[in-house]
């Protein structure tokens, strides 16, 4: 059983930045996958960014060259360094984790990109 908890979300401006955590309740290296998606009002929840256990990092389009997911092992953390914000990034942001099978989900934070 894998335990995930997100946080950093928040208000900021168009063009701002923000940094979400997502800890995790075991070493992230013996999780396969571990990625962040979001799911914006009225809307499904999609992928965002995700990163395997050799480090391999894919990205939404729409998010390319914006953000960057990266990993702490020490702190068995996942980051999502969110840059040049717009108002359609606004959503709620979840931490998902694949590992042995089967799938984990954080409560999700939400990010408000809005002037």
């Amino acid at each position: 059983q894998v335990q995930l908890v997100e946080s950093g979300g928040g208000l900021v401006q168009p063009g701002g930045s923000l940094r979400l955590s997502c800890a995790a309740s075991e070493s992230i290296f013996s999780i396969d996958f571990m990625s962040w998606y979001c799911q914006a009002p009225g809307k499904q929840r999609e992928p965002v960014a995700s990163i395997s256990s050799g480090g391999t990092t894919v990205y939404a389009g729409s998010v390319k060259g914006r953000f960057t997911i990266s990993r702490d092992s020490a702190q068995n953390t996942l980051y999502l360094q969110m840059n040049t914000l717009k108002p359609e990034d606004t959503a709620v942001y979840y931490c998902r984790a694949l590992s042995a099978g089967r799938l984990y989900w954080g409560q999700g934070t939400q990010v408000t990109v809005s002037s």
